[in-house]
């Protein structure tokens, strides 16, 4: 049975919500998933399913995990004096494709944006400084190098100066304006062993 314009539309509609798709590329998808055979769309149908039951934050670092703790987290080979502060769960995929970086991870959840009506409370902040009080020896903030997240990198630094821990930001390797998971390999090694003490 093929299916209707009204399903077609639906199903651009529905892509079109997804970031960075346009109207083009949603219509794309759907007509390619209107020619694939029905194992095809039904696997993509249950791989979301599956992403919206299973998957969920980790009680302790907020990345994406299937188990809680999340694997790094939990993982006792792993540095836990060392927290890597990122914004989104894309960001620690691509810190740990680098193969670098053995300590913990942080994720925030965004970065502070007082024009989109994000403040610290929006922030998985008070879990950081919570995670800080309990022994750890260095916060390397690996927030963007956009405004935002050198706004965001700033206001952590002024916030953790009290606690008896080293806080270092990512050596400026990384394009300004540009995002982790856009960051070749190579780049986000340097950046993360030139890293520097935030004053």
């Amino acid at each position: 049975m093929r299916p209707t314009v009204d399903s077609v539309e639906r199903l651009t509609a529905a892509f079109q919500k997804l970031p960075s798709i346009g109207r083009r590329t949603a219509q794309r998808l759907a007509f390619y998933l209107m020619k694939a055979d029905r194992e095809e769309a039904l696997s993509l149908a249950e791989a979301i399913i599956e992403l919206k039951e299973k998957t969920r934050y980790c009680s302790i670092c907020f990345n994406l995990t299937e188990t809680d703790p999340c694997s790094v987290c939990s993982d006792s080979t792993r540095n836990s004096s060392i927290i890597c502060v990122v914004e989104e769960p894309r960001d620690v995929l691509a810190v740990e494709k680098t193969g670098q970086y053995r300590g913990l991870y942080h994720v925030l959840g965004g970065v502070l944006s007082p024009l989109d009506g994000i403040g610290p409370d929006n922030l998985r902040i008070r879990e950081l400084q919570e995670r800080v009080r309990n022994g750890v020896q260095e916060v390397i903030l690996a927030t963007s190098a956009t405004a935002e997240g050198e706004t965001t990198s700033v206001y952590l630094a002024k916030l953790l100066r009290p606690y008896p821990v080293k806080v270092s930001r990512l050596a400026q390797g990384l394009p300004v304006g540009g995002d982790l998971e856009i960051a070749s390999k190579e780049t986000l090694i340097r950046a993360i062993e030139e890293r520097r003490k935030v004053e």
